[in-house]
């Protein structure tokens, strides 16, 4: 399986489109470059980071954590490896490959050792400066799977190719028939460059010409047709947009074949606009996207739920659904899990932000986090003490005073749900 990898690059905490660090990312629909990219149709994404100094080192293993709680697909992360510690770093982040770029003399010791220790397929072996020997791949065979390799042409990749080992081809040129041809290689697994790495890159239509060449791509496999759906009399099916993340109902639009073919090919919602009577790319002069996650059919075939990756508003008035006139409002005690956390935080903060006097929650606040962590530690203890009893109403009460406890801990942190949720789903 072949797979497209675009790659940024971090210093100093800074996310940028360039090698040299002097390009800001900055990606059309404004969302960070896991989402971006999660979101493109790209396979993985490789997080390179360059430092000067410890300090540094640890602003951008940071960085690289807060990525990789928002990324959905794979990710590579690596730099300039100083030693070993610097490859354990990586892995710890949650990436699923490390990318060891030579830096130093006793780059062979680090990475015999990170072999050793976490596998010959967790690690990519490659040499940053571009006049590196060929022997220092050849030493590097006997520890790593595969090479990152910087190539301006399919000639560029000759003598590797005789080593054995799969290849990350990092393609410095533009040009597609050049990075088919390197695709085509058996060897080359991977392929990277600024040309995929570009805004201007269509991931869905590469692929779809490399499939057309024998290659066997990461394509999302349709398992329905147009034909298989009942449409209504204008020939149209209705569907619902749901948010990938929240579950929240965004709102509801209408699909003729065009917008349905389309919206499988580029992974951008596209929909009919029944008042201009033409396609409707969602977000083409708003810039709010939708990326689709996943579509399905009802039991009847003629209503469509998609659900999405919600950039911006959906929402023509500016509010995030389409849904917020309420008719009424039947009160009720809620029961979503992370909608109870949710409220119970916000709450937590809003005391923080603002003070009420005789709240609980104010005096541990006023008290400062380490009254805070012991209370923390009291509960946690008082947890394994009711889980020893047979009663698990007991268990429950005290893990909801471990929990309200704990979220004080996190706004004292600034730590949110959604970061936590993502550090638990990265796992």
């Amino acid at each position: 399986m072949k797979k497209l990898v675009a790659t940024v690059y971090i210093r100093d905490g800074v996310v940028y489109s360039d090698p040299a660090c002097s390009v800001l990312f900055d990606s059309p629909d404004g969302g960070s470059a896991a989402v971006y990219y999660s979101n493109t149709g790209m396979d993985a994404v490789c997080l390179l980071e360059f430092s000067d100094t410890d300090s540094e080192h640890e602003k951008n293993l940071a960085c690289m954590k807060a990525l990789m709680r928002e990324a959905e697909i794979p990710v590579y992360a690596g730099g300039l490896v100083k030693r070993f510690e610097d490859v354990k770093k990586y892995l710890y982040t949650g990436a699923e490959k490390a990318v060891f770029l030579q830096n130093k003399k006793t780059w062979e010791n680090a990475l015999s050792e990170a072999s050793s220790r976490f596998g010959a397929e967790k690690i990519i072996y490659g040499v940053w400066e571009s006049d590196s020997s060929l022997q220092n791949y050849q030493t590097a065979a006997e520890f790593v799977e595969m090479f990152y390799l910087p190539i301006d042409s399919l000639q560029d990749i000759t003598a590797v190719l005789k080593m054995n080992r799969s290849i990350f081809a990092v393609y410095q040129g533009e040009t597609a028939s050049e990075a088919l041809k390197l695709l085509e290689q058996k060897e080359v697994s991977v392929l990277g460059g600024r040309w995929i790495d570009s805004f201007d890159f269509d991931a869905a239509a590469f692929k779809r010409v490399c499939q057309d060449a024998g290659l066997e791509m990461m394509l999302t496999s349709v398992r329905f047709s147009w034909e298989d759906l009942k449409k209504n009399t204008d020939g149209l099916i209705p569907v619902v947009v749901q948010d990938d993340r929240t579950q929240q109902v965004l709102m509801l639009a209408y699909m003729n074949q065009e917008a349905f073919e389309q919206t499988i090919q580029t992974g951008r919602m596209t929909y009919y606009s029944r008042s201009r009577q033409q396609l409707w790319i969602k977000g083409l002069t708003s810039g709010h996207f939708q990326y689709v996650k996943e579509l399905t059919a009802d039991c009847d075939f003629d209503t469509l739920l998609a659900k999405v990756s919600q950039i911006g508003a959906a929402c023509h008035t500016g509010s995030y659904s389409c849904f917020f006139h309420t008719i009424f409002d039947k009160k009720r005690k809620v029961r979503n899990p992370l909608e109870v956390l949710e409220a119970e935080y916000a709450v937590i903060a809003d005391r923080k932000e603002h003070p009420k006097e005789g709240s609980y929650t104010n005096y541990l606040f006023e008290k400062g986090i380490d009254k805070i962590l012991k209370k923390v530690g009291e509960e946690a203890a008082e947890i394994i003490i009711a889980a020893k009893n047979p009663n698990p109403e007991e268990v429950k009460y005290e893990m909801a005073d471990f929990l309200y406890h704990a979220m004080v801990m996190m706004v004292e942190c600034g730590i949110t749900w959604e970061e936590v949720i993502g550090e638990i789903a990265n796992r």
